[in-house]
């Protein structure tokens, strides 16, 4: 089958959205299929990754920015792309709004693809596919899968959208034939008229054993946990876990992997060397990393059931102990169980094995066979 991904992203950048993409793509072409990736892609050398895989990769180029948003990984904006943002930000969906141009040129030529699945957010490209279903209908392909990550309008956030831009969401979900969601309460998002549309196929890792690397002495006494991931000022703010860790006199070693630091900052001086703070480094080095911690930290989203951390699942993958954090109300019973290596009380992902890549390939081909 010959099947295209379109997304914002791949690996190297470590983002869910990327990480769907790219494991998708590996699975799908150890299964035989004919795989083109469409993505933002910078200038990370892809040689050896096309040497393992029978993958076409192929740039998405965007035009509107100075400094484009690319898989190379996070990096300084230019201020007049940061201006601009502001700018035009809300009101015109800046610069996320270029996918829906950009995508849209993909289909100009016909190029026989059996299946479509258009990964987001942004959103901009489910938009953009469905302007090219209208415009090139006999080059689109035979069947489109929408996948989406965070919802768009719906999102649990602040009201961060126009409600102009309702009319975008749903032309595409009219015109696709599935919408995936990786969690069953993510549906909730989505606008009714379309829910028999909506399939839930959750995100998919490969799944193998990882080793630890030492990095320290195993006999210190003190206590190691980790937390891997962004962190939001209305979602997950961190802020009253680490003032609570200020207050406490055991000894631990706080490890905090993460690209947005601007919420932590204040606490780098407070806490010293028991705050430990890393830029991401790749997956399977993160894994390996957590083989040293004696348990795992997952911030919630605040009021926010529609979506699941990606995170959990290498979280679980590890075998590690997980505690489960509201940000606003700590549990600090069972937070002060987990600092005496009392684990009865952990977090467990129900059903792994659901989230083998292997499984998950599985589910979008019996969608596209359907």
């Amino acid at each position: 089958m010959k099947i295209l991904l379109i997304a914002q992203h791949i690996f190297p950048i470590q983002t869910p959205r990327a990480h769907r993409t790219t494991e998708l793509a590996k699975e799908l072409s150890r299964q035989g299929h004919d795989v083109i990736i469409y993505a933002v892609l910078g200038n990370y050398d892809y040689s050896s990754f096309l040497n393992t895989y029978n993958i076409d990769l192929r740039t998405i180029k965007l035009k509107f920015q100075i400094k484009a948003f690319n898989s190379d990984g996070f990096q300084k904006r230019n201020i007049i792309d940061r201006v601009l943002g502001k700018l035009l930000g809300k009101l015109f969906e800046f610069p996320e709004i270029e996918f829906m141009l950009r995508v849209r040129e993909i289909f100009k030529k016909k190029n026989n693809y059996d299946l479509l699945i258009s990964i987001a957010d942004p959103h901009h490209i489910h938009w953009g596919c469905s302007k090219a279903k209208k415009k090139y209908p006999l080059n689109f392909p035979k069947i489109w899968i929408a996948d989406c990550g965070d919802p768009f309008m719906e999102n649990g956030k602040t009201k961060n959208h126009l409600n102009y831009f309702k009319k975008y969401e749903k032309t595409f979900c009219e015109l696709c034939d599935y919408i995936t969601v990786p969690i069953e309460n993510a549906k909730k998002a989505y606008y009714q008229e379309y829910k028999q549309k909506i399939k839930v196929i959750p995100q998919g890792f490969e799944f193998k054993k990882y080793t630890s690397v030492v990095f320290e002495n195993k006999n210190e006494k003190k206590i190691k946990f980790l937390y891997a991931g962004t962190f939001l000022p209305d979602l997950r703010n961190p802020k009253n876990l680490l003032e609570y860790l200020i207050s406490i006199n055991i000894p631990f070693k706080f490890y905090v992997f993460t690209q947005f630091d601007e919420l932590i900052k204040p606490y780098v001086n407070k806490l010293g060397e028991k705050l430990v703070v890393k830029k991401y480094i790749e997956r399977e080095e993160l894994l390996s990393f957590m083989q040293n911690m004696d348990f795992l930290i997952n911030i919630q989203n605040k009021n926010n059931i529609t979506q699941l951390p990606s995170k959990l699942i290498d979280y679980a993958i590890s075998g590690k102990p997980i505690i489960n954090l509201n940000p606003d109300k700590l549990d600090l019973e069972i937070l002060n169980q987990f600092l005496n290596k009392d684990y009865r009380k952990r977090f467990v992902v129900d059903n792994l094995e659901q989230y083998d890549i292997k499984n998950v390939v599985s589910k979008f081909m019996k969608l596209a066979k359907a």
